[in-house]
C-alpha cells in the first residue's frame, strides 16, 4: 500500500488555514525573543528518525503477544510500511534491519523497492540473544562472552555476517546489544567475561569497512539479573575505547536503573566525541519499550538540550548521529505508535532549539538557579507543535499524519491486501 501525495495535499488543504495562523502566532512570539523560527523548521526538516524493522508488528511482554491484523509478513512489506510512516511525517527516511529476522534475500530488489519510497538503510543489527531454528550451539550462556571458544566465534561469524548483508544495502553500521551475563552469583567471572567479550568485539572491528562505524550497546539487566557484561554506558565506553576510533555508545532510553541522569551520561559522551546515537522509548518501570514521550516528556527534553549543546560545540548537524525508535509495544497499533513516537521526537528536538542557550549559560555563571529553571521550563512549556506541523508541510508530508492515517483507513488497507490473521516476522 502507498499513500499518494494528492492525497496529503488535500488533506492538508482543509487544515491548512487553522494551522497558518497557529504557526504565524508562534513565528511572531519566538521572533520577540530574536529566535528564527524559518530557521528551526529547516532544521527540523532535516532531522531523520530510523524504524527499525521490527517495530512494525504488535510487540509483547514475556507473557503474551496479541499480534494485530495486516501485520508485514516479509521484509517487503516491513518497507511498505515505512513507507506509509515516511509519506505521513517525511521524518521516517530510513530502516534499521535486525538480521536474522529480516535477512534480504535480493539485495538490489529490496534497495529498489527502498528508493521507490525514498528509504535508505540506517544501522544493521546482529542478534545473538536468542537462538534460531538449526543453529549449532546454544547462547543460553552468552554469546561474545561464552566460556566456549566454539560459541564466541559462532557469534563472531554472525556478526560479520550481518556486516556483509548491511554492505549490501549500502549501511554504514553495526549496531550490537549483547545479553550475555549471569543471573545468580559465581555464576560467572567477571574478568574472563569482559575479556572474552573484548576479544570477540576486536574481531569484528578488524571486519568492519573503512568508513563504517559500530555502536556498541548497553542494559544495566534482563535477561540477566545478577550482572551483564556491559551493564552501562561505561563499560560500553571503556570497550569502544578499548576498540578504536570507529566504535561508538549507543543509548538505548530504556537501558538505566531507575533516576538515572541520562541527560548528564549524553552530555559526557558527546564531550568525548564517543555518542553514536540513540534508541527512542519510553518507560515508567524499567525497559518498558513505551511510546516515546508518552510517559517522561520532560527529561526527552532535557537530553535533548544537551544533544543540540552537544551538535553546536562538536560542529555537526542531527545527520552525524544515529536516531531510531526502539519500540515494542502490545496494545496500539504499530504505525500509529511510531508515527506518535516520531511527533515526539521532534516535539523535544523543536523545544530545546528555542531555548535560550546564551541566557542560560549567563545563569549559570552567575549561580541563578531560579533563572536557569525559568529557562529550560518556558522553552518547554511553549506549543512548539506548529513549527513541527510546519516542517512536515515544506517537506511534503502530513499536517496531521495520524488522522490522515485514519480517514484514509490506512489499516484496513493493509489487512485487505495481507490479510487479518498475520504476524509480522522476527519477534
Amino acid at each position: 500500500m502507498k499513500i499518494e501525495q494528492y492525497r496529503i495535499d488535500q488533506h492538508n488543504e482543509g487544515l491548512l488555514g487553522k494551522h497558518n495562523n497557529q504557526f504565524i502566532f508562534l513565528k511572531e512570539q519566538l521572533g520577540e525573543q530574536g529566535i528564527d523560527a524559518n530557521a528551526i523548521v529547516k532544521t527540523l526538516q532535516a532531522f531523520q528518525v530510523a524504524i527499525p524493522s521490527w517495530a512494525l508488528g504488535t510487540g509483547g511482554t514475556r507473557f503474551g503477544r496479541f499480534s494485530g491484523a495486516g501485520e508485514p509478513g516479509s521484509l517487503e512489506e516491513k518497507i511498505e510500511d515505512v513507507g506509509i510512516l515516511h509519506a505521513l511525517n517525511r521524518s521516517s527516511g530510513s530502516i534499521s534491519l535486525h538480521i536474522p529476522w529480516d535477512i534480504p534475500k535480493d539485495a538490489d530488489a529490496i534497495i529498489q523497492l527502498a528508493s521507490s519510497l525514498d528509504l535508505k538503510f540506517d544501522a544493521v543489527n546482529s542478534n545473538t540473544f536468542q537462538d534460531q531454528k538449526n543453529q549449532e550451539l546454544s547462547y543460553k550462556y552468552g554469546s561474545l562472552s561464552h566460556v566456549d571458544p566454539k560459541v564466541r566465534k559462532q557469534a563472531v561469524d554472525h556478526n560479520i555476517e550481518v556486516i556483509k548483508y548491511g554492505k549490501e544495502l549500502g549501511s554504514k553500521a553495526l549496531s550490537i546489544w549483547l545479553s550475555d551475563g549471569s543471573c545468580f552469583p559465581g555464576q560467572s567471572n567477571f574478568v574472563k567475561s569482559f575479556q572474552n567479550t573484548l576479544e570477540s568485539l576486536q574481531e569484528i572491528y578488524a571486519a568492519l569497512p573503512e568508513d563504517w562505524k559500530v555502536f556498541v550497546e548497553y542494559k544495566a539487566y534482563e535477561p540477566n539479573f545478577y550482572s551483564t557484561v556491559i551493564q552501562d554506558w561505561g563499560s560500553s565506553l571503556l570497550f569502544c575505547q578499548k576498540l578504536g576510533p570507529k566504535a561508538d555508545v549507543l543509548v538505548d532510553l530504556g537501558h538505566h536503573l531507575p533516576n538515572a541522569n541520562i541527560e548528564q551520561i549524553v552530555a559526557t559522551l558527546m564531550m568525548e566525541g564517543r555518542l553514536a546515537g540513540f534508541h527512542f522509548n519510553d518507560s515508567k518501570y524499567g525497559d518498558d519499550d513505551l511510546t516515546v514521550g508518552s510517559i517522561r516528556p520532560y527529561m526527552l527534553f532535557l537530553i535533548f538540550v544537551e544533544l543540540v549543546e552537544g551538535m553546536k560545540r562538536a560542529g555537526k548537524g542531527s545527520d552525524g548521529f544515529a536516531w531510531m525508535i526502539d519500540a515494542s509495544h502490545n496494545v496500539k497499533d504499530p504505525l500509529e505508535d511510531l508515527l506518535q513516537s516520531v511527533e515526539a521526537i521532534l516535539l523535544s528536538y523543536a523545544q530545546a532549539l528555542i531555548l535560550d542557550s546564551k541566557k542560560l549559560e549567563i545563569a549559570r555563571g552567575e549561580n541563578d538557579v531560579v533563572l536557569a529553571q525559568q529557562l529550560l521550563q518556558n522553552a518547554f512549556r511553549t506549543d512548539v507543535r506548529p513549527l513541527v506541523r510546519e516542517a512536515m508541510l515544506h517537506s511534503g508530508g502530513s499536517l496531521d499524519p495520524i488522522g490522515l492515517f485514519r480517514d484514509l483507513k490506512v489499516r484496513n488497507g493493509l489487512i485487505a491486501e495481507r490479510g487479518l490473521v498475520t504476524v509480522a516476522t522476527g519477534l
